[in-house]
């Protein structure tokens, strides 16, 4: 029987190869009942047995394991045993890193170890397998090491059931994305072991924008398909450099170890926002939602798991109390958000019912002649205590309210109103909500509006949005259609930034396509493309018999440049702000309509006008000055008198944000630098470093006290040397 030859193994020096007189003889019949009680052990598939040298060769295996592994038994004998098998990763009840291999070198007892076949030993199309095994290290008298006698069996079928089991406990069923309790343990587990390495780790919180309307007009069966499609789109931006989980509902959260790059987070933010925000294609209807992003990085947001989700949940509501559809960093500036949101809502019904909110007018402008052919009505928020509240703030709101219908009306009648004042040659225009398009009484608000104010309908032009496509495709017809029969224009608005706006073009009765901001403000540069879309979607417009406005132009090199593409008509600063009505009356008086353009010869998207103390470092001191303009690429500030041109100082813009610079202007007290690295954006329409640093390291690399911010540091690792004489003289501001 085969298990008499693991009998005579086991009572033999399995040091040597050759079979003795010894090994040859006949089995006594106690050995004899032994070995067929084993055999039969083996035949029931209970298990199978295995002997090694001390070199891990096999010098036995039973008929019943070759035949498992799927090779004869002469093939197997003297190959390595560990040639075989391998640790399982996933393995959801290994607790031990100790790999099989690991085991075996150091002659360490093996119980009950799960393995995996090397598929290098498998045949092509075999199934995986997993074995479970146990072995002892065998000793001659003398204490040498004569290898290892033990015993397996095929626990395949049991353990892939243990692999779902553990997959189903930490994994979403409906996107396959990880579950809440996988992506907290794994932050944990990262962020201990980070802590010790001085690593960094970056998460970002997401939530899905008008997920609920795509749930509660399309179904759920429609929202679950759109959630499947949304991972899928994460998956494609993050890859394999971080993990992804669904926390639940329309909650997603990313975690990128080693990561503080701010401009590559953000950089990755903007590709999850854009792509997340394209139209799906769910059940032949379109879908469109956004996405808004909090992110925060250990250790400078937090160093456990609970204070850098606070963080990033806190940049989260950040990122959607101001707009949505954006990305936000955290800062130590941020105030509880929720609450926030809260007291804004109570502001905002107090605002509409004390009508509080006002409609101010942007010129659009025919560039031949430079006459005013119409406005467009924009509501405006001055918040007694915030002061001007973003429109792109209160509008979601009001719609998660169920305040947009109300709130839409009123800007209607209001706008129709206001229109009388003006030649019966200048259109107004208004912006409808996707959720006020889609109610039922749309159309009868329209002409009520029209009724009541006597404007004729072809001086009134509604915009629209992609979005207002995402609802049911029946409805959104008649819609249209009632419309066009009133004589109202339409126009679609923000053209360009979606991938389907073609097929809205062809499938509704559009009178305007207005050309998105997004193109104006990178039209001059030479690296872009967007000189040639504008040109491109100038020339279907006219192909289309509609008419193109130009939106966003605000320096005459972008005004050349999209005059030469063929517009006709600009909406933008170089002709106007927004005015309030009676600001218009002023301009205009009685005379023609018309604005000559007005502003910078060069377009400069990234100056920004500020106002805010920073701190300036020479050599070892520190000297308070005040920031007046900052770009990606330098700043100027006032506060130092005698710096030369050349000088180089590090500025301290706050929260661990130190720039190296250069001195490139200095004027009295007014100093101009240039930065040794670029600053990115921070989501939020500012600037900010790259890479931070903690003041504890500026302080253990030896900076001076004196030159640093102000905090409490361990003055064994702060420089006692004295400090130097300044060589600037700082003035106040």
């Amino acid at each position: 029987m085969a298990v008499k030859g693991l009998l005579k193994a086991l009572s033999s020096n399995a040091g040597s190869q050759s079979e003795t007189s010894a090994a040859k003889a006949t089995a006594v019949p106690g050995q004899a009942r032994r070995a067929d009680i084993l055999d039969d052990f083996e035949q029931a598939g209970i298990s199978w047995f295995w002997a090694t040298d001390a070199d891990d060769r096999i010098i036995y295996l039973t008929e019943k394991a070759a035949e498992n592994l799927g090779r004869p038994v002469s093939d197997l004998i003297s190959e390595k045993f560990t040639a075989f098998f391998e640790n399982d990763p996933d393995n959801p009840d290994e607790k031990s890193d100790r790999p099989l291999k690991y085991q075996i070198r150091k002659r360490s007892k093996i119980s009950d170890l799960v393995v995996r076949q090397v598929s290098l030993t498998m045949r092509p199309g075999d199934e995986q397998k997993w074995w479970l095994i146990t072995a002892h290290p065998k000793f001659d008298e003398a204490g040498n090491f004569q290898g290892y006698r033990g015993n397996a069996k095929d626990v395949s079928a049991e353990y892939k059931r243990k692999l779902e089991d553990s997959r189903l406990a930490e994994f979403d069923s409906l996107t396959g994305l990880a579950n809440r309790h996988r992506m907290d343990n794994q932050l944990k587990s990262l962020l201990g072991a980070f802590k010790a390495a001085s690593r960094s780790c970056a998460i970002m919180m997401l939530d899905l924008d008008r997920f609920k309307q795509v749930n509660d007009t399309m179904g759920h069966p429609a929202g679950d398909e759109l959630l499947k499609q949304a991972a899928r789109r994460m998956r494609d931006v993050i890859g394999d450099r971080g993990e992804i989980g669904r926390l639940g509902g329309d909650e997603f959260q990313v975690i990128l170890p080693d990561l503080d790059d701010r401009g590559k987070l953000g950089e990755i933010a903007e590709k999850i926002v854009k792509l997340i925000s394209q139209p799906y294609d769910i059940e032949d209807k379109k879908a469109i939602i956004g996405t808004s992003i909090g992110i925060a990085v250990a250790p400078y947001d937090g160093v456990d798991r609970e204070e850098l989700i606070r963080s990033s949940d806190l940049a989260l509501y950040a990122a959607k109390n101001s707009g949505r559809g954006q990305f936000r960093f955290y800062s130590a500036d941020l105030k509880d958000e929720a609450e926030e949101r809260r007291l804004l809502v109570e502001d905002l019904r107090e605002a509409l019912a004390n009508d509080q909110l006002e409609l101010h007018y942007q010129p659009v402008v025919r560039t031949d002649d430079h006459m005013i052919v119409g406005f467009e009505g924009l509501m405006r928020w001055d918040h007694p205590e915030r002061g001007f509240v973003s429109p792109g703030v209160f509008i979601p709101i009001a719609e998660e309210l169920n305040l947009i219908n109300q709130l839409g009306e009123w800007a209607l009648r209001k706008a129709c109103e206001d229109a009388l004042q003006w030649p019966q040659s200048v259109r107004i225009a208004v912006n409808v909500s996707a959720v006020q398009f889609a109610s039922n009484g749309f159309p009868e608000i329209v002409m009520n509006a029209l009724a009541n104010s006597g404007l004729a309908p072809e001086r009134l032009e509604l915009e629209l949005t992609e979005s207002v496509f995402m609802g049911d495709s029946e409805t959104i017809d008649t819609t249209f259609r009632i419309l066009k029969e009133l004589g109202v224009r339409l126009a679609l608005d923000d053209f360009g930034t979606g991938y389907s706006s073609l097929s809205y073009l062809r499938s509704a009765p559009f009178d305007k396509i207005k050309v998105d901001k997004s193109f104006v403000d990178s039209c001059t540069q030479k690296d872009q493309n967007s000189e040639k879309i504008i040109a491109a979607i100038v020339s279907l417009s006219e192909a289309l018999g509609m008419e193109t406005t130009v939106e966003g132009v605000e320096a005459f090199d972008q005004f050349d440049v999209v005059c030469s593409k063929g517009a006709r008509f600009i909406q933008g600063w170089i002709y106007s702000k927004a005015l309030r009505l009676e600001e218009i009356s002023e301009k205009m008086g009685a005379g023609e309509f018309k604005i000559e353009p007005d502003g910078p010869e060069l377009y400069r998207p990234d100056r920004r006008k500020v106002f805010r103390r920073i701190g300036a470092i020479h050599e070892d001191h520190r000297y308070e000055v005040v920031m007046r303009d900052l770009s990606r690429t330098g700043a100027q500030f006032e506060g130092m008198i005698g710096v030369p041109v050349g000088t180089n100082l590090v500025l301290d813009l706050g929260a661990g944000q130190l720039v190296i610079c250069t001195v490139v202007r200095s004027e009295d007290a007014v100093v101009g630098t240039k930065f040794e690295t670029p600053l990115v954006s921070d989501g939020a329409g500012g600037l900010c470093t790259r890479h931070r640093v903690s003041p504890y390291d500026l302080a253990a690399a030896g900076m001076p006290l004196a030159a640093l911010p102000e905090g409490n540091y361990p003055l064994a690792q702060v420089s006692t040397a004295p400090a130097s004489k300044p060589r600037f003289m700082q003035v106040a501001i």
